[in-house]
């Protein structure tokens, strides 16, 4: 947070395009960051704001196996969520009292602790000026998908799905979801394709828009000397303040692509 303040290059405000379990570190940024340079438009692809009540699909690796065992069994426990992001996030409708209780991430960015709601996570969220939910129709990640929307289950039960409209968090209003929406700046889009399988049409339909008065990201284009078979230089995408961490080549790509689509 204190980085984020920092920044001159995000002073005038800026925006935030998250991916998946990183629109829950973006909130974060926008919920705890108070005092911080201004978020205007969140634009979120699959997101599990409301929780997810599966563990995300890992892969069949031995580190796979180990950690989706230990967070099946011991989700709640100190060292999972210590040591296992997707378990700061996970919440099983017929567990609920311990989620409130030892989950130490997601009932705190969602103001869901009665004794300890904080006002002011509540008015930074609803100072947005637009928020783009976009939810994958095809989504097999995230259960249930419309928790992309903030829509989720009822406590105590694994059906039906309530739409974000009918949930405590948006009637009781506690991080501000209801104010946007009231205000007509909370857009619910559903795209075909499964978790992250965004077609370039809607990229551009749908996230462009919202970026055009600023980048978040900016890309460093490098000619390379080329030789007589070669005709393109090499693209690298840089996050401004975050230069020295390699970020994952699905992730740069999906920048790379969107940044793309947004000069065409």
């Amino acid at each position: 947070m204190i980085n984020v303040k920092k920044m001159k290059e995000l002073s005038e405000g800026y925006n935030i395009v998250g991916l998946s379990q990183g629109n829950l570190i973006g909130r974060g940024v926008v919920e705890f960051c108070e005092g911080g340079p201004p978020v205007k438009n969140f634009v979120s692809l699959g997101g599990p704001h409301a929780g997810t009540a599966s563990v995300p699909l890992c892969g069949s690796g031995i580190f796979c196996i180990i950690a989706n065992n230990l967070i099946k069994a011991e989700v709640y426990s100190d060292y999972v969520q210590d040591h296992l992001a997707p378990s700061g996030y996970l919440k099983f409708p017929n567990d609920i009292p311990k989620y409130l209780e030892k989950c130490k991430f997601l009932p705190k960015l969602n103001n869901e602790l009665p004794d300890k709601r904080n006002s002011t996570y509540k008015e930074c969220f609803s100072s947005l000026q637009n928020l783009v939910l976009i939810m994958f129709k095809d989504d097999k990640v995230l259960i249930p998908k419309e928790t992309a929307w903030f829509g989720y289950y009822p406590d105590g039960a694994f059906s039906p799905v309530l739409p974000p409209q009918k949930t405590k968090l948006y009637t009781e209003d506690w991080i501000g979801l209801k104010t946007l929406d009231d205000a007509g700046r909370v857009h619910f889009i559903s795209v075909a394709g499964g978790h992250l399988k965004i077609s370039k049409a809607d990229m551009k339909k749908h996230i462009i828009p919202y970026l055009k008065d600023q980048a978040s990201v900016r890309v460093i284009e490098s000619r390379k000397t080329k030789g007589p078979n070669e005709e393109e230089g090499s693209t690298e995408l840089v996050f401004d303040g975050s230069s020295s961490y390699v970020w994952p080549s699905s992730v740069k790509s999906f920048f790379v692509e969107l940044l793309e689509v947004s000069r065409g």
